[in-house]
């Protein structure tokens, strides 16, 4: 046997050996601590098709999205008109555009200056016949129903990734299909029911106050309960609330704040004592987005409130800040 020979016969021997130590976890679970930590971190990651699991399809409702915006903009258009002492009656919606009637021709000028001012994503149709009572309808403008359509598809990817991370799934796969669908492929998961009511479920965006006047430390409350065993370490928020009930100021509970730490890309949760009344409710909120600014050029949530959304900011913030 010639020596280049030799040299490849040992270097496949090595190979196969090599080869085998990695495959090695993902062929058997009986492998010791030390062989998973030092020669093979991870086994191979089982796709939908070998290890089985859920496929799922969703569709996301662009109509429902564009006309919850338009009933958001009428509502606030029409309590504009209202503080400026105008009485806009709603006669009904059709056709994408919410019409109105006006009590004279002079509340005309009003309302255009009103969606000129506040409501630059909305065009405004309107009829002033002599002998009637003028007639206004508002739609949405072609660019806005665009970025709805847009953006409701990007804000329900990006919902379902934050549900779907309580599984703790290994690589799941959530992709958009076509122009309203989100395919979804979760490997491994057996519990279809709570995938479901998880996935499924409507989201409630609520804004309250942290009690920091309370002068109670939530971290430490948690961790003396988990010493005394009567809190398990993963135990979640629900949990936390009813064994720590007795020890809350009343009309309070406890929320976690997520941070993730840039340089290790761990996950942080802070918990958070929080006064129990909703002060604001998502249906203030005309749109939400992650941009980056600030000092540090970090991201951050800019919000855009509607009309009233934003009058009852300002009171919070200029009665807790």
């Amino acid at each position: 046997m010639t020596t280049s020979l030799k040299l490849k016969l040992g270097f496949l021997a090595a190979l196969l050996f090599f080869s085998g130590m990695i495959l090695m976890p993902s062929l058997s679970n009986n492998i010791p601590e030390w062989w998973k930590k030092y020669l093979s971190p991870g086994s191979i990651k089982l796709g939908l098709d070998l290890q089985g699991g859920m496929h799922l399809v969703l569709r996301v409702d662009l109509d429902k999205a564009l006309e919850n915006s338009l009933e958001l903009a009428a509502s606030d258009l029409k309590e504009i008109l209202r503080e400026q002492k105008v009485l806009a009656v709603r006669t009904g919606t059709a056709g994408g555009a919410v019409s109105f009637t006006l009590p004279n021709s002079g509340a005309v000028d009003t309302v255009k200056q009103a969606v000129e001012k506040n409501f630059p994503n909305l065009d405004l149709s309107v009829n002033s016949e002599q002998g009637q009572f003028p007639r206004f309808s508002v739609r949405l403008k072609t660019n806005e129903v665009d970025f709805i359509r847009q953006h409701a598809v990007n804000q329900s990817l990006e919902i379902i990734r934050n549900r779907i991370d309580q599984f703790g799934v290994a690589e799941p796969v959530i992709i958009r299909q076509g122009d309203n669908e989100i395919v979804i492929q979760l490997p491994g998961v057996k519990d279809r029911k709570r995938a479901m009511g998880l996935i499924g479920q409507t989201a409630q965006l609520e804004f309250k106050l942290v009690a920091d006047d309370a002068g109670i430390d939530p971290a430490a409350l948690i961790a003396e309960a988990v010493k005394a065993g009567r809190l398990k370490p993963d135990a979640d928020r629900r949990q936390i609330n009813l064994a720590l009930q007795n020890q809350l100021p009343q009309g309070t509970e406890i929320a976690f704040e997520k941070r993730k730490d840039h340089k290790t890309g761990q996950e942080r949760r802070t918990p958070l004592l929080l006064k129990n009344q909703v002060l604001m409710t998502g249906e203030m909120v005309k749109n939400a987005q992650v941009r980056i600014g600030g000092n540090f050029n970090e991201p951050y949530v800019g919000l855009d409130l509607t009309g009233r959304g934003g009058k009852i900011f300002g009171t919070i913030t200029e009665n807790n800040v």
